[in-house]
């Protein structure tokens, strides 16, 4: 999981990080579930909301620009440590580092996942077009509460599938 610029171009009294709320507690709360951490690139200010607090409490952040993130070894170390194999982001901008990162991923042989609930565009014009362009590369959109159920059903665990449709409840 890796969050990039997940409050770029946001203020405490902006509506786009507060549209996002639902989903980021969402994740918040399944991360806890599957005792995973996502990666923080960049930018992520708390604003004094407590999801994003969460995140960067039990988070690994790299201040690297999100353009140049496959040079950090940081940051491939960490991806080579826990074996992925998928990889899903979210975060600011999908036309611009969203839409690279996650084309230098599949060019490494990723799969890769666009948590579409969590992806703010700069313009909202072309947020279909670059959805189009990256499934033509491999990369798919979902949602977080698509990724959470998959995860749980995938795992086959009883107890964890039905904490997970709680959760979704």
């Amino acid at each position: 999981m890796v969050l990039i610029n997940l409050t770029r171009g946001e203020t405490p009294a902006s509506g786009g990080l507060a549209a996002r709320h639902t989903g980021l507690s969402l994740l918040q709360a399944g991360l806890d579930l599957f005792a995973l951490a996502p990666i923080i690139v960049d930018q992520c200010q708390p604003f004094g909301l407590g999801v994003i607090e969460q995140f960067m409490n039990a988070t690994i952040q790299l201040e690297s620009d999100a353009l140049s993130i496959w040079g950090d070894r940081r940051f491939i170390d960490t991806l080579g440590s826990s074996d992925a194999e998928i990889i899903f982001l979210g975060g600011s901008w999908l036309e611009e580092e969203i839409s690279i990162v996650a084309l230098q991923a599949a060019e490494r042989g990723y799969d890769v996942r666009l948590l579409s609930d969590l992806i703010q565009s700069r313009s909202a014009a072309d947020r279909s077009l670059v959805f189009d362009r990256l499934s033509v590369h491999g990369v798919l959109a979902t949602t977080v509460r698509q990724t959470l159920l998959e995860w749980a059903v995938c795992l086959d665990d009883p107890l964890l599938k039905q904490r997970v449709r709680e959760l979704l409840s």
